[in-house]
């Protein structure tokens, strides 16, 4: 493939100062390629190390494989030329498994896993799990709570002196102050909180390969203060960039007298602070003493802006509300989110800074995303597709089930507002190219052990954006728009799935592969733009049964989700029984949905039941609501506005399903047929005043009780009726009542 047809698919306003295969290899490009990078010191014997310039700190057991993210890392690092060791879920009650590589030369890489620690050890309901798909055995508790904070002090502890850098996905959306669902707080940025020396969000390949090199050139952490994609502590705002506070990128509207959150905390002196500071502000105390001054104050500048012509963003930086501010005010957490969103596009994002009492984040702007030519290199790296050898015989569940999967790109521009990819991986799809994806499948054709000629999916974060982008260069480096496809499909978005179509009948065709099923997420609105591609799916790439994720059918709780209208999942289901039947396959469609979202009330989740149930569809799992950090639809659950809009005092109120008995009772609903829930439903349907829904026929949800269901929850009725926990907040319960 020529140069220009790889990043064909990317746009000169996007393209990276330099690629990430064209730095000098590192001197210890000598040693060569390792089977697996060393997890002790014997293996580091074996291959001839002294020691490792760089040991990446894992909450995941090692497995060398391209869908595990320390293998991505290391393996990427090694093609640089570095020596890359692993450690993998340590004891973190002590430094002592930290020691166990030696000292790096470099630094120490920390991240919590391919998932959350939180989200790996709680339930939605807050409940703590007993398996980890991550561990062999599917055993729970081998990676503590935060465990990139715990990591972090314990590399400290083993090396002082030692830089860490943490990353991955429990980093990446923790990189500003964010709420934390499982102490219902705001907390810290991750950065601040674990003292690390640098955090780098995102994927991470090309700010990551830029540091190392600079690292081993000499250079420290303070000399790559504006590298893309890193995160840092600063003592104030970097040289050479204009401040604009974010309240003028979208102000709040008028607010009450709150603490300032613009106030310079830098300034060395009373006298340089009242300089900036607007009539009616104490400079002593740092509050507004004159309420209709505060408008004024939000919206001035922090410094003189003179835009770059055509780029306004450039070396410029979004100042957020504090620290402070946003965990004590719910609206200007609101506001801090939605600007933060805004500013994800790596080809106008600002930098954003936010005080956190009297330390101060940097967040350089997003990294540029790799073009093709980038990912082919990433996944060229010689994984062997397999646990390391310590773990034995024994299952790691999450390798299991991705053993036979290739990934073929990166990123997603739906921007669901409960999902946090586009936040970590960015909107601009990232692909590999044909070829590349080829060779993986016809490597893991003649080297896993165990494979049948059965591919189990050729997808990524969704299994129908490869290849798609924006029609227009420089529409898509500046958009800020937080989805392309909501509330219909941008008139600028391709939606051409030839080049898919062209992928799936290649590998098909391979020598030894027997099928190719596709079982990452299908964005069904896009499909149906393309008959052929859903044509082609349905009739070689469905094993039975295709699980898709309309996750309501309420045109309410699909507007807060940013996902499109039934109308669309009609349609594709229309056309999938049309190609079932024309390929003569008995196939079904699995749709997915989501309990308790924001923005959903009670009657919203009774109008799916009755949908489910005039399907006939049965659920036998049911996804509550997780508030994982960053995303927009954690910011309704915790500040009850929507930041999707525009936010303001006045903004209206997102119904949310907050305390366990009103999640319980969404879940609940979801698998009316249960007979466990049935009193809980007939509860909630009486005091909703639909009793009508409760009896026989097809016009009912639930059965009538029955004698023996009577005296059998007698004994609690005459304790009195408990009720049911609808909003716990005041200001959701007046909501409430005023409707």
């Amino acid at each position: 493939m020529s140069n220009s047809n790889a990043v064909s698919d990317m746009s000169s306003y996007l393209a990276p100062e330099k690629r990430i295969f064209e730095y000098p290899k590192y001197w210890a490009e000598c040693f060569g390629a390792a089977p697996f990078l060393p997890t002790t010191r014997a293996e580091m014997d074996q291959l001839g190390w002294d020691s490792c310039d760089v040991i990446v700190v894992t909450g995941d057991a090692y497995v060398d494989h391209p869908s595990f993210g320390m293998a991505i890392i290391g393996r990427l690092l090694e093609s640089q030329g570095f020596r890359v060791g692993i450690i993998a879920q340590p004891d973190w009650t002590s430094a002592e498994a930290f020691r166990a590589l030696g000292k790096p030369n470099l630094y120490f890489g920390v991240a919590a896993g391919n998932m959350d620690s939180m989200i790996n050890r709680y339930t939605a309901d807050r409940r703590l799990r007993h398996d980890d798909a991550y561990t062999p055995g599917n055993v729970g508790g081998k990676r503590p709570d935060r465990a990139t904070l715990h990591y972090t002090q314990r590399c400290k502890e083993a090396f002082k002196g030692v830089p860490v850098i943490i990353g991955g996905i429990e980093a990446s959306l923790r990189r500003i102050a964010h709420y934390d669902y499982w102490s219902e707080t705001v907390r810290r940025s991750m950065l601040i909180d674990s003292k690390a020396d640098m955090l780098i969000y995102g994927n991470a390949e090309r700010p990551l390969v830029e540091v190392t090199h600079r690292i081993a050139n000499g250079e420290t952490l303070e000399q790559m203060q504006d590298i893309r994609g890193t995160a840092i502590m600063v003592k104030q705002p970097l040289t050479g960039w204009r401040g604009k506070d974010s309240t003028t990128l979208d102000a709040p509207g008028t607010i009450d007298a709150i603490i300032n959150p613009y106030i310079d905390t830098t300034k060395t002196s009373q006298c340089e602070a009242s300089n900036d500071a607007e009539p009616g502000t104490d400079v002593n105390k740092g509050a507004v003493a004159d309420k209709d001054a505060v408008q004024t104050l939000l919206i001035k500048p922090m410094a003189a802006y003179e835009p770059v012509k055509g780029q306004p963003w450039f070396k410029t930086y979004a100042k957020l509300p504090s620290y402070d501010v946003v965990k004590s005010d719910p609206i200007m957490y609101a506001h801090a989110s939605r600007v933060m969103h805004h500013e994800t596009n790596p080809g106008s994002a600002r930098a954003l800074y936010q005080e956190h009492g009297n330390k101060n984040l940097w967040v350089n702007p997003p990294a540029m995303p790799l073009d093709t030519e980038e990912m082919d290199y990433v996944f060229a790296a010689p994984f062997a597709r397999v646990p390391h050898p310590m773990y034995g015989d024994e299952k790691i569940p999450a390798y299991d089930m991705i053993r036979f999967s290739v990934n073929i790109m990166r990123g997603c521009f739906g921007g669901c507002s409960f999902c946090s990819i586009t936040e970590h991986e960015g909107r601009i799809i990232q692909n590999r190219s044909e070829d590349s994806i080829i060779r993986e499948v016809e490597d893991m054709r003649d080297k896993v052990p165990g494979f049948t000629g059965v591919v189990s999916d050729l997808g990524g974060p969704t299994a129908n954006m490869y290849r798609l982008h924006c029609k227009d260069p420089k529409v898509e480096a500046t958009c800020r728009l937080p989805s392309c496809v909501h509330p219909t499909i941008c008139d600028y978005m391709g939606t051409d799935h030839k080049p898919l179509i062209k992928l799936y009948r290649r590998a098909r065709a391979l020598p030894g592969i027997k099928k190719v099923l596709i079982a990452s997420g299908l964005r069904y609105d896009l499909a149906i733009r393309d008959p052929e591609y859903v044509k082609e799916l349905v009739t070689h790439h469905v094993g039975g049964y295709l699980k898709i994720a309309p996750e309501h059918t309420e045109d309410e709780p699909l507007k807060h989700m940013l996902k499109p209208n039934m109308s669309s999942y009609n349609k594709f289901q229309r056309m999938f029984e049309k190609y079932s039947k024309e390929a003569g396959k008995e196939q079904y469609l699995i749709p997915y949905f989501i309990s308790a979202h924001p923005g959903t009330r009670d009657e919203d989740m009774v109008n799916l039941a009755m949908w489910l149930k005039t399907n006939k569809f049965r659920l036998d799992q049911v996804q509550n609501f997780y508030p994982s950090p960053m995303c927009n639809a954690t910011t309704m659950y915790h500040t009850e506005v929507n930041p999707l809009k525009k936010v303001t005092r006045d903004s209206e109120r997102v119904s949310i399903p907050r305390g366990i008995s009103q999640r319980r009772l969404h879940k609940a609903i979801l698998r009316y047929h249960d007979p466990k829930n049935w009193a809980q439903i007939r509860e909630a349907l009486i005091e909703m005043g639909m009793k009508k829904l409760i009896g026989k026929g097809p016009q009912c949800l639930v059965p009538a009780e029955t004698h023996a269901e009577a005296l059998k929850s007698a004994p609690r009725a005459a304790k009195g009726k408990q009720g049911l926990t609808k909003h716990t907040s005041p200001r959701a319960q007046k909501m409430r009542r005023s409707r």
